[in-house]
């Protein structure tokens, strides 16, 4: 449709500075990486066009997209306290409640990504050493194999004990109640349902910070950095090529004391 209306009706008509039109257009629609995401998907299949020898050249490899520069990611992070107080609201006398404290712990303790935990296996909790540790499945078909904090190890066995999920190792580990029973079903849990459940979660124990699967990994990464934990040791933890990805996740430097603030005498 854009292109129609910039008078190019043929793929092999596309230059340079159509994409570069069409890249400040989107700019004016959608945020920066947004932008910076379509004109990545553009490169790539003009590059395919070439290989395929449908048009001679890819018009957008030359194109730069819109300058984004983030020094610390959006994500909510929760007060030490509040994870605390969350963790402690939940009833863990339900197959439910025992699940959820459960993987709240897991991205807690383990700076783990909600789809890397809703990815494993019960088999995926083992013992090492006299040591409990987990195996996350991460981007790119890599496994992460991660020791348990002494929080998380208690959580992760009252969970797979009281659910007695050992007796299925080849079983997901996470799974969503069945309708009406109040038990844990055969299906794993879908990335939405542990969104909506933290959700919920958050607002019983008068969370008021809009918190998502992706705040306790930037709430256990800053917690361990403010005691103490060094950059490069995060990094690995949470699987990070780079520690300037980790970075992201730093927030200690967030809050600003009201006292400063008072220091503007007008």
């Amino acid at each position: 449709m854009w292109c129609g209306s910039v008078g190019v009706n043929s793929l092999v008509d596309i230059q340079p500075l159509h994409v570069a039109k069409w890249i400040e257009f989107e700019a004016r629609q959608v945020s920066v990486p947004s932008v910076k995401q379509r004109l990545a998907a553009l490169r790539r299949l003009f590059g395919w066009l070439v290989i395929g020898q449908v048009v001679p050249a890819n018009p957008a490899a030359s194109v730069r997209g819109p300058r984004y520069v983030v020094h610390s990611g959006k994500t909510s992070v929760l007060e030490p306290a509040e994870a605390r107080r969350l963790l402690d609201s939940i009833d863990a006398t339900t197959p439910a409640g025992l699940r959820d404290r459960a993987l709240i712990s897991l991205m807690l303790y383990c700076f783990a990504r909600i789809g890397a935990a809703l990815e494993m296996k019960v088999e995926d909790v083992f013992t090492q050493n006299q040591r409990h540790w987990v195996r996350l499945h991460e981007k790119g078909g890599k496994d992460h194999i991660v020791p348990c904090h002494h929080n998380l190890e208690r959580a992760l066995m009252a969970y797979v004990d009281g659910a007695r999920l050992a007796a299925d190792p080849k079983g997901p580990l996470f799974r969503t109640i069945g309708r009406g029973t109040g038990e844990l079903s055969q299906t794993a849990m879908p990335q939405a349902n542990a969104y909506a459940m933290i959700r919920r979660r958050a607002e019983t124990a008068g969370i008021m910070s809009k918190v998502g699967n992706h705040s306790f990994r930037a709430t256990g990464i800053t917690a361990y950095l403010m005691n103490g934990g060094t950059l490069e040791k995060a990094a690995s933890m949470a699987n990070h090529a780079s520690t300037r990805t980790t970075q992201l996740y730093d927030r200690r430097n967030d809050e600003m004391s009201p006292d400063e603030v008072e220091l503007i005498l007008i």
